[in-house]
């Protein structure tokens, strides 16, 4: 999505990943940047993702964005407003002080392009620009007791650590960067207001009565949707290079290293899932991100960045997967045609490129294209399993003949298994019957062939294996994949479940570590080699689900939540995790506020509402007291609470249903003229289900989804799915 392209709402927002105090205007490249001078060591910061910013909320549009910041032992609550498109709020407040508050000053630093000169008008005490055929504004509460000007950031910056605050040489009233200076003896709290408008006046004038009217605290609420928003809305930042949105890994990483940009296939690809729980728009911004990538061979690139590209491997086939998810959440069918072409092209090279042995069990490896770091080497072939240095790697071997290690992967062939189930979802929902079939026979037969080559019986689980025959010794989370594409029986499960639950397995008061306990390489600690990962708790959870086990499916979501919480409370989102402490930044290269984290608080919020490929939109009944909302669903944004027994669900402030239903209602479907559910049969007697008006009411004001208590305007019709479930149907 360009600049052009992008809503009005989302001009003013923290898109530079290097400065997230920082708001910037994308269409006019307008910025507004606090700097901080404390005399106390004679620094000045801008203040880079680091230890001196606590991440709060923030939303997804940048309506509000909350945020801490700390230099020198000084700490300032710092907001944005937007109460229009085109005005924005700022303020600070002095938290605590490091220092005399008279030598700590603070520059509100304002710049665009080069070629904008920005001016300070003495007697009204604005500050203002003409860009393009629009005029900025900006006011301040209290006045700038100082104002600078400076060739850019980096010279603002520097002045103050050479001179200190006393300096008065650069004082002006224009120029390219202006800097308006306060102090927190004089101000230790401010607001600023900036406004665009056809002329100046309207511009100052916008921008004075948002002063005067003051944006205040927007409410602020609790709980795993917020922290999912404010996961992806932080790590949400401008391409510089593509020119183009996107939702980046962490924006505490220095992109400068990757040349002003880094993409990575699956992290990008779970923050497309993330986005679907808000909308649609951001979810289609990160798909495209990695549709803009695919090579002409077909695959998507491992790695994207300004200065390499690994075009030679990919990641695990989980797109079909996360489009399927989208699909389901917004009902769009845009996004299937979209989507696709594209995803089935990665899939067909997957088996064109990774069977290096030609008995259809697929390997990971490292194709003869492009010259990314390590093209053509073991370390690459693990690049692509996104566990690059997992154990379950350490008695592969490089094959340069087949350019493929000579493992075979039971994560893998789950994976491309269910990238086909879903590959053959979509064609059936495009109306491509013919392929949907084909589809769906490649995965059951593949998923048969996982069954059996997989299965290690003399340790009774799925693991490894190398082309001589012998099982890989050392065994990770993905042994449990099978479960993802229902290929494990009965007997295989009861196994599985023993060394889910084992402590020498993978069991224990934090899970799911990346490599069993028992394995000699889990004490390191290092990556992959013994930490916890939230897309491995993902997507095993999501493998427990799909075989109905419901118990195990529950601990490891209140045990991901119980991990995610303790960091979380000190706004901290770990790239990964200690699996026996719990805590995630002991280790140096584990990143404080990484993107794929937000799975862990995805699993919270789909015990109370989760929409998955195999029962559809469920609801979840407790006795505990919950809202939740507003969250994306197949018929918009929808609200949902327990309260007394009672769950309902709402849309836009007005009830749709509620229900005394315990624990699950599954495959709901909402409509015009009935509403569909299926519970289990046992506890469909006695339950209660009632609505806010009558059909016939809610059809005449076109407003589809409201339905009335069954036995008035609506006819029931029960039917019963083997002996558990049961389908209830209510229609006019």
């Amino acid at each position: 999505m360009t600049v052009d392209a992008l809503p009005r709402a989302r001009h003013w927002s923290t898109w530079d990943a290097g400065r997230p105090a920082e708001f910037m205007h994308l269409p006019s490249g307008t910025r507004l940047t606090p700097v901080a001078y404390s005399a106390r060591n004679g620094t000045a910061t801008h203040f880079p993702p680091g230890a001196s910013v606590t991440y709060g909320a923030h939303a997804l549009d940048s309506s509000f964005v909350d945020l801490k910041l700390a230099h020198a032992g000084t700490i300032l609550n710092w907001s944005y407003r937007k109460p229009e498109p085109e005005i924005l709020v700022g303020s600070w407040s002095a938290e605590v002080f490091g220092e005399w508050a008279l030598r700590f000053w603070l520059c509100l630093c304002v710049s665009a392009s080069s070629d904008i000169s920005w001016t300070f008008n003495n007697t009204e005490k604005i500050l203002h620009a003409q860009l393009a055929n629009r005029h900025f504004a900006l006011a301040c509460r209290h006045a700038p007791l100082l104002v600078t000007a400076h060739d850019d950031l980096l010279a603002a910056e520097q002045e103050l650590q050479l001179h200190g605050y006393w300096y008065l040489k650069s004082r002006a009233s224009e120029g390219a960067l202006m800097a308006l200076r306060f102090n927190l003896e004089e101000m230790p709290a401010n607001d600023f207001a900036a406004a665009m408008g056809d002329s100046l006046d309207q511009a100052a004038s916008r921008a004075r009565k948002a002063l005067a009217v003051n944006a205040g605290a927007a409410k602020q609420v609790d709980g795993p949707l917020a922290a999912l928003r404010d996961i992806v809305a932080w790590n949400t930042v401008w391409d510089p290079v593509n020119r183009r949105p996107y939702t980046s890994c962490s924006r505490n990483w220095d992109l400068r290293k990757f040349g002003g940009y880094g993409v990575w296939l699956t992290d990008t690809a779970v923050s497309a899932f993330a986005h679907a729980h808000f909308g649609e728009e951001q979810a289609m911004e990160n798909l495209e991100v990695l549709f803009a990538g695919q090579t002409d061979h077909g695959n998507f690139p491992c790695l994207l960045t300004g200065n390499d590209a690994w075009l030679d491997r990919s990641q695990p086939p989980i797109v079909g997967l996360i489009v399927w998810l989208i699909y389901l959440r917004t009902g769009t069918t845009a996004i299937l045609e979209r989507c696709y072409d594209r995803v089935l092209r990665n899939h067909e090279w997957w088996w064109q490129n990774r069977d290096g042995n030609g008995n259809a069990i697929l390997e990971y490896g490292s194709s003869a294209l492009g010259t990314g770091l390590y093209v053509g080497t073991k370390l690459a072939a693990k690049n692509e399993s996104f566990m690059d240095n997992s154990p379950v790697h350490d008695e592969a071997q490089w094959v340069e003949a087949s350019r493929t290690l000579d493992s075979e992967d039971v994560g893998l062939n789950s994976l491309i298994a269910l990238d086909a189930e879903m590959l053959g979802y979509l064609a059936a929902a495009l109306g491509r019957d013919r392929e949907a079939r084909d589809h769906h026979s490649r995965s059951a037969a593949h998923g048969l062939r996982v069954k059996h080559h997989f299965w290690d019986a003399s340790r009774g689980i799925f693991a490894n294996r190398l082309w001589n025959g012998s099982f890989v010794k050392s065994l990770s989370p993905t042994s449990f994949f099978p479960l993802l594409i229902g290929a494990a029986d009965p007997r295989q499960i009861a196994s599985l479940m023993r060394h889910l639950s084992s402590r020498e397995g993978f069991g224990g008061r934090y899970m799911i570590a990346s490599v069993s306990r028992s394995d000699p390489a889990f004490p390191q600690n290092v990556y992959w080699r013994g930490r916890i990962w939230p897309i491995l708790n993902w997507l095993v959870w999501l493998g427990l689900k799909r075989n109905g086990l419901d118990l195990q499916a529950q601990a490891m979501q209140r045990k991901s939540r119980s991990l995610f919480a303790a960091s979380w409370k000190q706004r901290l989102a770990p790239e990964n995790f200690n699996a026996t402490t719990g805590q995630g930044l002991d280790q140096p290269d584990s990143d404080p506020f990484y993107s794929w984290t937000a799975l862990l608080p995805i699993m919270d919020i789909a015990e109370i509402m989760d929409i998955n490929p195999w029962d559809g939109w469920c609801l979840r009944n407790g006795t505990s007291e919950i809202e939740l909302g507003p969250i994306n669903s197949p018929i918009g944004a929808v609200t949902v609470s327990r309260r007394n027994g009672w769950l309902r669900l709402s849309a836009n402030n007005e009830l749709l249903f509620e229900t005394t239903v315990q624990p699950e209602i599954k495959g709901l479907t909402i409509n015009a003229r009935s509403l569909r559910l299926m519970l289990a049969a046992k506890l469909a007697s006695g339950a209660r289900l009632r609505s806010a008006k009558p059909i016939a009411e809610a059809l005449q004001a076109n407003q589809p989804f409201r339905l009335k208590h069954p036995t008035h305007d609506l006819s029931l019709r029960a039917t019963r799915h083997g002996p558990e479930l049961l389908e209830l149907t209510f229609s006019d």
